[in-house]
């Protein structure tokens, strides 16, 4: 059975047609062609495919594309035009937070609200706002370090 939503993506309404079963991340991905958003573990365990849904991050992979009629998503592709994106991405790339780019969608998305709501966290507060999301590839002291510099401070670990 399909179903068609009205909801608000980056901005823009979309009326979607899809399974009330398909997962959110694979709405965006195949029938938005929002590609941004990576899927890495598919259980909601990585945080790879973080998305803010009514401005809360959430995974991507868990969400019902049923449950998102009248809901705003915004992907990392919504994030482009955001002030604060580009000294974050420029931080990721000077710091070494990324790497392999898998989970780099889901970090910056998962800093970006970080950042709305606390504009300078301590490194204790970045760490834990990024607990959710997994990376294999930086250690993660590159990223808290982006995140810092993109506050305004230094830090890091």
């Amino acid at each position: 059975m399909m179903i068609t939503i009205e909801l608000t993506v980056n901005g823009s309404k979309q009326n979607v047609q899809a399974s009330p079963l398909a997962r959110l991340i694979d709405v965006l991905r195949e029938k938005l062609r929002l590609t941004g958003t990576k899927e890495g573990c598919g259980e909601g365990e990585c945080g790879t495919c973080t998305v803010l849904l009514d401005g809360e991050p959430v995974n991507a992979c868990l969400v019902p594309f049923g449950q998102c009629e009248g809901r705003h998503v915004v992907t990392i592709e919504g994030l482009v035009n955001e002030t604060n994106l580009s000294s974050l991405a420029d931080a990721f790339i000077e710091r070494g937070g990324a790497q392999c780019g898998i989970c780099t969608p889901g970090m910056i998305v998962s800093s970006h609200w970080l950042l709305q709501h606390n504009p300078t966290p301590s490194d204790a507060e970045i760490r834990e706002a990024l607990a959710g999301n997994i990376c294999r590839c930086t250690g993660y002291t590159g990223i808290v370090e982006a995140v810092a510099k993109a506050s305004g401070r230094q830090g890091g670990t």
